[in-house]
């Protein structure tokens, strides 16, 4: 089951075509699949409804772009870190909508950017992952600040809840990856954060 995965809705970026993807979800058993599409959620009612179609549960999800401090600064080269958001319920699809939405309309500069501030207050219903190298822990983990990357793990940790923030692991042949992997297994050991495996399929 894919928890990480990018349609051609994630522009310029993902190549994965919604009824190809059905059908190779169908072909291989696969009985459950996420999208979780960078910034946007365009592609999730084509998704939900072609997955119904085929007998295959649809979890709704984005890639959300996180701003360091506020959603509302414009730094000059406008920095973000990945966040995996997905539904566990209407609830969570109500506020990952809202979410996304006022990334666009609050926070646009260069990507559509939410903050802490709003995940704290739309959380509900919503599990989160660490997402790829592009996340804020994997990110402190590559800087080598593992103290900083430990703190934001709890930080998000405390945000979502008990059993709603998982640490992201993924292998796709990546030098970091590995050393990024250590870390977060480390942190997790120390924690006792949940882990969870994805591949970020983009095709």
């Amino acid at each position: 089951m894919h928890l990480h995965l990018h349609t051609e809705y994630s522009l310029l970026d993902g190549a994965a075509k919604v009824d190809d993807l059905i059908s190779h979800l169908v072909k291989n058993n696969i009985n459950a699949c996420a999208v979780t599409d960078h910034g946007n959620m365009y592609g999730v009612i084509e998704f939900y409804k072609t997955c119904k179609k085929a007998g295959i549960k649809p979890i709704i999800g984005c890639e959300v772009y996180v701003a360091p401090n506020s959603r509302f600064d414009r730094e000059k080269n406008g920095k973000y870190n990945h966040l995996v958001l997905l539904c566990e319920n209407e609830t969570g699809y109500k506020n990952l909508s809202y979410l996304v939405s006022k990334g666009f309309l609050d926070g646009f500069y260069r990507k559509p950017r939410v903050d802490l501030a709003m995940l704290r207050k739309y959380h509900e219903g919503l599990i989160a992952t660490s997402a790829c190298l592009a996340g804020s822990i994997p990110q402190r983990l590559m800087e080598e600040d593992y103290d900083a990357a430990k703190a934001n793990a709890l930080e998000l940790a405390d945000i979502f809840g008990e059993d709603h923030f998982y640490l992201e692991l993924q292998d796709h042949g990546i030098p970091e990856q590995r050393s990024v992997n250590q870390g977060i297994c480390r942190i997790s050991r120390e924690t006792g954060l949940p882990l969870i495996v994805s591949n970020d399929a983009h095709y």
